[in-house]
C-alpha cells in the first residue's frame, strides 16, 4: 500500500475517491488540513503507486487495507476523512474496526443501502466512462464534479493534469472499483451505518449529482450527533471550491470534545 505523509499534529487518514489516489487532491485543500493535522494520504489497492494483485475486492477489503495501515504506521486511533467511495470505506471501517476511528469526516458520499439515493443513470454512465482520449476524459469527469461555469475554468486551468492522471488508469481496476461500489449502494454487505459509534461530520455540496445531497442528510439521521454541512453552488468536488472554508470547518470538528 502507498501514502504519503504530510503536515504535524494529530493524525488523520485521507481516503481517496473513484479512481482516483493520493496525488489528486486539492492542493490548498490539503495545505489548510495539513496545517494542523499530519495527513496520511492512502492509493487504494490498484491505484496509483499501491500494488494489484487482480482479484476482485469489496468496499470491505479496502477497508481492511486502511485498517492495514493504521497498524503499520502505529497511527493508533486516528481520524479519518473519507471522499465519494473513500467515505465508503470510512463507514466500513468505523463499522467492522470501531477501535481503529476516533472521528469520520464524510465528504459526498453515502451510507448505501436503504440510505442510498443513486444519481441518474447517465451521469453514472458518464462518471464510469472511459472512451476516448485521456484529455476528453477528464473534460468529460470534470464536467461531473463541478457547475458548469465552474467547470469550464477547472478544465483549462487543470484539464490536461487530470488527463494524465487518467491516461495511467487501468481499465481493469476501474471495473472492479465500480462492481465494489455498486455493492456497497445495494447494501449486499449487511454494513449497517446505524452502528457507526464514533463521531461524525458529514459534508456536502448542494448541487451534487454524482452522489446526492439526499445522501449526507440520510446517513446524518442514521448516525446520532453527526454535524451537517451543505456548500452552496457547489458540486461533488466541493473541496476545491471551498477548500479553506471547509477545511476550517473539519479542523472545528476534530478538536471539538
Amino acid at each position: 500500500m502507498a501514502y504519503r505523509r504530510v503536515g504535524s499534529g494529530p493524525p488523520l487518514l485521507v481516503l481517496n475517491g473513484f479512481a482516483a489516489t493520493k496525488d489528486d487532491w486539492d492542493l490548498t485543500f490539503l495545505a489548510h488540513l495539513a496545517s494542523e493535522h499530519e495527513l496520511v494520504l492512502l492509493d487504494n489497492r490498484g491505484t496509483g503507486e499501491s500494488a494489484d494483485d487482480r482479484d476482485r475486492f469489496t468496499i470491505q477489503d479496502l477497508a481492511e487495507d486502511a485498517a492495514g495501515v493504521i497498524a503499520a504506521l502505529d497511527l493508533g486511533r486516528p481520524a479519518v476523512l473519507g471522499w465519494s467511495m473513500g467515505g465508503f470505506v470510512a463507514l466500513a471501517l468505523a463499522l467492522v474496526h470501531a477501535d481503529l476511528v476516533a472521528k469520520l469526516v464524510l465528504l459526498s458520499t453515502s451510507g448505501g443501502g436503504e440510505l442510498a439515493t443513486l444519481a441518474d443513470e447517465r451521469v453514472r454512465e458518464r462518471l464510469r466512462d472511459l472512451s476516448g482520449t485521456p484529455r476528453e476524459q477528464a473534460s468529460r469527469l470534470i464536467s461531473l464534479l463541478f457547475p458548469p461555469e465552474r467547470a469550464q475554468q477547472i478544465d483549462a486551468e487543470f484539464g490536461d493534469v487530470v488527463a494524465a492522471a487518467r491516461a495511467a488508469l487501468s481499465a481493469d481496476i476501474v471495473d472492479r472499483q465500480w462492481e465494489a461500489m455498486e455493492a456497497w449502494e445495494r447494501g449486499d454487505l449487511g454494513l449497517n451505518v446505524h452502528g457507526i459509534s464514533c463521531p461524525a461530520l458529514i459534508a456536502t455540496g448542494a448541487d451534487d449529482i454524482v452522489i446526492p445531497p439526499a445522501n449526507a442528510l440520510a446517513l446524518a439521521q442514521a448516525i446520532p450527533g453527526s454535524w451537517l454541512a451543505r456548500f452552496p453552488n457547489t458540486g461533488h468536488g466541493f473541496m476545491a471550491d471551498r477548500p479553506q472554508a471547509l477545511a476550517q470547518l473539519i479542523a472545528t470538528f476534530l478538536s471539538a470534545d
